[in-house]
């Protein structure tokens, strides 16, 4: 059970979130707050696997108050739930620890698979804001870190992938289905589905066939 942690100053967006998480049964809503710092505290106290974190918020702003939550408690999951697209707040949410980004323009579908990934650590990333990180990734390759900028690179990885997404990558690309890799990396299949999903977003493509294209033009294999 994924136990959630609304942080949102609109009731209505509030009330809409915890009745489409509601309808997952492995979703629990842990508790809801309108307010920055009162958001704060509650993820502190009853320690949610999930906050979803809106940016625009009283008291202190959703990345101020990610910040204090990952530096107290860093195995929070942050999902920054925002109609923002702009550049700074997503790379301010995310070096403040933020583990996903959604808009709130996102399915309820999306919402819950959002959730649920980065309770599996997998990250999640609008694909709105997909293209916004893969258009710095770009510029960063070919000039210097600008203040404020995330430096994705991990060796050849240079699209955000975890050390276990890339692992799950490399068995795409080697040919296997969910269940083998599930089996080889000792997961569960819905945890490997989750870490796949994940993969295609952060390479910004739509099937395994072009994931598996993009990674060995990208040498990430």
């Amino acid at each position: 059970m994924v136990k959630v942690l609304i942080v949102e100053d609109h009731d209505m967006a509030r009330m809409g979130l915890s009745v489409i998480l509601s309808k997952n049964t492995d979703i629990k809503i842990a508790g809801m707050s309108a307010d920055g710092q009162e958001g704060v505290d509650m993820a502190l106290s009853l320690v949610p696997d999930v906050v979803i974190m809106d940016i625009g918020l009283p008291t202190i702003d959703g990345i101020e108050a990610t910040k204090k939550i990952k530096l107290v408690n860093p195995k929070i999951k942050v999902l920054m739930y925002t109609s923002r697209e702009d550049e700074d707040d997503i790379f301010d949410s995310f070096q403040a620890g933020a583990d996903g980004y959604i808009t709130k323009g996102a399915t309820s579908e999306q919402t819950i698979s959002a959730v649920l990934a980065v309770s599996e650590g997998a990250g999640w990333l609008d694909p709105a804001i997909a293209k916004v990180v893969l258009t710095n990734i770009r510029r960063s390759t070919a000039a210097p870190q600008r203040r404020g900028e995330i430096n994705y690179k991990l060796g050849k990885n240079l699209y955000g992938l975890t050390e276990r997404e890339m692992e799950v990558l490399a068995l795409i690309v080697d040919g296997l289905t969910n269940p083998q890799i599930a089996e080889k990396l000792v997961i569960t299949i819905s945890t490997t589905k989750t870490h796949v999903h994940s993969i295609l977003q952060k390479l910004y493509v739509t099937s395994r066939a072009k994931a598996i294209s993009m990674a060995m033009k990208e040498g990430l294999v």
